[in-house]
């Protein structure tokens, strides 16, 4: 019966020429439907040159002193965009750009205001400011336009950004190239050494004052120990009071003995120094003759001579003597107090009478060596001799001239003064036992005075012990920071002799810098304002953007076609076939009843034997329909297609299943069957997933979503092109067919009780003459 059904199908479809061109066009115009759709958005991102966007450069630029470049970021824009072909850029004045995109010339506009480099540049300030761009957008035009220039002010805005960052980095390689050559150059060589010459001066400088402060600590604490004694020295002081006063009693009998020694050491001092110049003229007649013996012997001449030399460095010894009692009598008038007139007079006489012994004291030296040296000439050269004796005739003239210069100078200086000190001495220890006198008195007021003093005392010394401290740390902070520029100085110079690690870390980091400052700088700014790059990595990579909306499409025009299907072509069986299927002739017995579905059912004709019969048709114009839009996809248009037959197969059961349902739901329901496959075309539209990821949709669609055949047959199309994870084809593939279950169910048993019904329905329907 089924056959039959469709043997008589097929000959009617193809009786004439009309009805081949129909069934040819019912096959074909699916396929266009996807064809249109899919060439029409083959590469749409691709082709946005034409897109009109304006761009309006209004920025004044910007230069400070601490980036002595001028920068001017929006005419790095325009130069940018000059060479950027992703939109149509118009490059006109801002109040035309605002204009065309109110007018619709342009899809977009962006304007740069005139601080806009100075905004950017507040990075630099404390009062940062963000730099901001006028973006104008006509969002009326188009829906998808809007996108598409959003992308391109996003690409302007990452340009800025990347030039904004190349621009101070550039500055700042280029400033710091800059600086280490300049640091290798002589004139910094002699600043460096004149820096770490001052730097020495000051380190040296900072720890004398720390030694000096110390010294000042400790002095201070001397005086505390001072002040402590004192306080004890003034509370006996009254008690000394009377042997002070004893003592000076014994003190007049001793300056009368100072004066009386002061006459005995004049008579001495004459009486030696007269000594001294006789041996000395005793010492001119023995040269002399020890001279006249050279012509009669030499060797005694030369014996006679050594023998006076040895004589004359023994009177040496007098010399010392002499200067060692000028001493000790110049310590003890040190010791008188500085208000005595005659102490620095004394001084003064004492140390140019020391001067003078020390004088004479040379003269008898030399005379001593010349002897010697003439002792030697004697047996050497007569000519020379005789110099030498002459020589020696003069220093021995010269010593004796020093011996009177000290003798008068003693009686002259010294003397007088010696007996003025001893006159002085008397009216002191008058003077003293008043004072002593005074001293007692005021001894016990004292007292209360050093208890403070000593307190105030350790205070300062507290005070400058912390002062000492902080400049032995500044002098060591700046030898440390000697240290460094040394080091670095000579890291810098490459002589490093690896002496220490330190100075081989030291010598690497220059030598980075020194390779960071010689680079390419714009190299490594585009680095810096770009450091992280984007390296994508495809799973299941699709050609091109038509690749992946073909699924979509393909199956979207299978629905169609089915429902297409279901327009032109009868659902339901004449009575009249029915008839020349049961071999009854033309018309069914009147025992038939109304022409309807099942009324053929008592002669052999069932109501599945009906349905299958005149889907048979369907189903074959369904899979012409399937395997012209999937061959067009692969080999017209060439869609990728890494797994072509299960591609074809997903467009044969995506044809089968859903010329099913739609063929079901106009069988069961009639002309509202054909509305409810239209509005499950419009449900799968949306909530397939084939445009937007599923997850992207309402919540109702994202539920909805597992109970539409779209997504399963658009996931299985997915895998047929670009590659299967596990059995994901082939789970999507049974998930798309089960779909036929509830089509056949509604359709074999289901549509049953309805069936008179829907025949009422119909028969109203047709009696309005409308529909």
């Amino acid at each position: 019966m089924i056959w039959g059904i469709f043997k008589r199908d097929m000959c009617h479809a193809t009786r004439n020429v009309i009805a081949v061109i129909v069934s040819m066009g019912l096959v074909v115009v699916p396929a266009l439907y996807a064809w249109f759709n899919i060439a029409a958005s083959w590469d749409p991102y691709g082709n946005t040159k034409a897109l009109k966007v304006a761009v309006a450069n209004n920025d004044k630029g910007y230069k400070s002193d601490l980036i002595p470049v001028r920068v001017n970021v929006g005419e790095t824009i325009i130069s940018t965009l000059h060479a950027n072909d992703q939109l149509d850029w118009q490059f006109v004045k801002s109040d035309k750009a605002i204009d065309g995109v109110k007018s619709g010339e342009y899809y977009a506009a962006i304007v740069i205001p005139k601080g806009f480099s100075a905004d950017m540049m507040t990075l630099f300030s404390p009062d940062i400011k963000h730099a901001q761009l006028k973006y104008y957008l006509n969002e009326k035009i188009n829906p998808i336009a809007p996108h598409i220039t959003d992308q391109g002010a996003t690409t302007v805005v990452n340009t800025i950004d990347k030039t904004f960052a190349k621009t101070i980095a550039q500055v700042g390689l280029d400033l710091a190239s800059s600086i280490l050559h300049y640091s290798q150059s002589p004139q910094m060589a002699e600043y460096m050494r004149n820096l770490n010459g001052n730097l020495t001066t000051m380190a040296d400088t900072l720890s004398g004052a720390s030694q000096q402060v110390t010294s000042y600590s400790q002095l201070l604490g001397s005086a505390n120990d001072i002040v402590d004694s004192t306080g004890k020295l003034l509370a006996s002081a009254t008690k000394a009071g009377k042997q002070a006063q004893n003592a000076l009693k014994q003190g007049k009998s001793g300056a009368t003995s100072f004066t009386s020694a002061g006459a005995n050491v004049t008579s001495s001092v004459n009486t030696a120094l007269d000594q001294v110049s006789g041996a000395f003229d005793q010492v001119a007649a023995k040269v002399n003759k020890a001279f006249d013996a050279i012509g009669k012997g030499s060797d005694t001449a030369a014996s006679q001579l050594t023998a006076l030399s040895e004589q004359v460095s023994s009177g040496e010894s007098l010399y010392d003597t002499y200067i060692t009692s000028l001493n000790h009598m110049r310590e003890s008038v040190e010791q008188l107090p500085d208000s005595d007139s005659a102490k620095q007079a004394l001084l003064e006489a004492i140390d140019r009478e020391i001067t003078l012994l020390e004088a004479a004291k040379g003269d008898s030296q030399k005379l001593a060596q010349q002897l010697k040296d003439a002792s030697t000439q004697v047996t050497q050269d007569t000519a020379a001799a005789e110099r030498s004796r002459k020589e020696i005739l003069n220093r021995i003239t010269s010593a004796k001239q020093s011996i009177s210069n000290v003798r008068d100078d003693y009686a002259t200086n010294v003397k007088p003064k010696i007996d003025a000190l001893a006159s002085t001495v008397s009216t002191l220890i008058s003077q003293t036992d008043s004072m002593i006198t005074q001293l007692s008195g005021t001894a016990d007021g004292l007292d209360d005075v050093t208890g403070d003093v000593g307190t105030n005392v350790t205070s300062i010394r507290s005070t400058l012990g912390a002062i000492a401290k902080k400049l032995d740390s500044s002098a060591a902070t700046v030898k440390e920071l000697i240290t460094k520029l040394e080091t670095g100085g000579n890291a810098g110079d490459g002589n490093s002799d690896g002496g220490d690690g330190d100075n081989d870390a030291d010598s690497g980091e220059s030598d980075e810098l020194r390779a960071l400052a010689t680079a390419n700088a714009s190299t490594l700014s585009t680095l810096i304002s770009a450091p992280v790059a984007l390296h994508r990595v495809s799973v299941y990579p699709i050609a091109n953007y038509g690749s992946a909306m073909a699924p979509f499409y393909t199956i979207l025009s299978i629905w169609v076609g089915a429902i297409i299907l279901c327009a032109m072509l009868k659902v339901t069986i004449s009575d009249r076939e029915k008839a020349h299927v049961l071999g009854l002739g033309d018309t069914l017995p009147r025992s038939a009843g109304p022409s309807g579905p099942g009324n053929a059912s008592r002669w052999g004709l069932r109501l599945d034997h009906e349905y299958f019969g005149r889907y048979a048709i369907f189903a074959l114009l369904a899979l012409l329909q399937g395997t012209l839009v999937c061959l067009g996809d692969t080999y017209f248009l060439g869609v990728q297609a890494n797994h072509a037959l299960q591609f074809l197969a997903v467009g044969w059961l995506a044809a089968l299943v859903f010329s099913n349902i739609v063929y079901t739901l106009t069988v069961s329901f009639g002309d509202i069957g054909k509305a409810v496959a239209v509005v499950l075309l419009v449900m799968q539209v949306a909530g397939s997933g084939g445009t937007f990821p599923i997850e992207t949709l309402p919540k109702f669609f994202q539920m909805l979503y597992p109970f539409l055949p779209f997504p399963h047959a658009i996931d299985a199309m997915h895998a047929a092109m670009a590659g299967s994870y596990g059995n994901e084809y082939l789970l999507d593939m049974v998930y798309l067919a089960l779909f036929l279950i509830p089509s056949l169910l509604l359709g074999l048993v289901l549509r049953k009780p309805v069936i008179r019904l829907n025949n009422w329905v119909s028969r109203n329907l047709e009696s309005t003459k409308v529909m």
